[in-house]
């Protein structure tokens, strides 16, 4: 059977005022710059990444501050968030 291929993957962060956003996740060693983002015209950051099958978790990091998800309920209550080692939050996403 052969490898599946890897597939484009796009991460969005709305976060209109923010002057840079970076992905970092389980894809680059959770590595701050690695990963830049672009901002559109209506203040989302954007990046495409080709991943391979299965799960991935990451975190935006937003002018510098680690960042499940801007505006993220307080409470522990994200969507498509789950619990780290660090007791915070990081995003996911299943690549099929």
């Amino acid at each position: 059977m052969a490898a599946s291929k890897p597939k484009s993957t796009e991460f969005s962060c709305h976060s209109p005022d923010a002057g840079a956003v970076f992905l970092a996740g389980t894809f680059n060693d959770w590595r701050t710059d690695a990963t830049p983002m672009t901002k559109d015209d209506h203040g989302t950051w954007k990046a495409n990444l080709k991943l391979p099958v299965g799960r991935h978790e990451f975190k935006f990091v937003v002018d510098g501050q680690w960042c499940c998800e801007p505006n993220c309920n307080a409470s522990g209550e994200c969507p498509k968030c789950v619990s780290n080692e660090f007791g915070t939050m990081n995003r996911f996403v299943e690549v099929a």
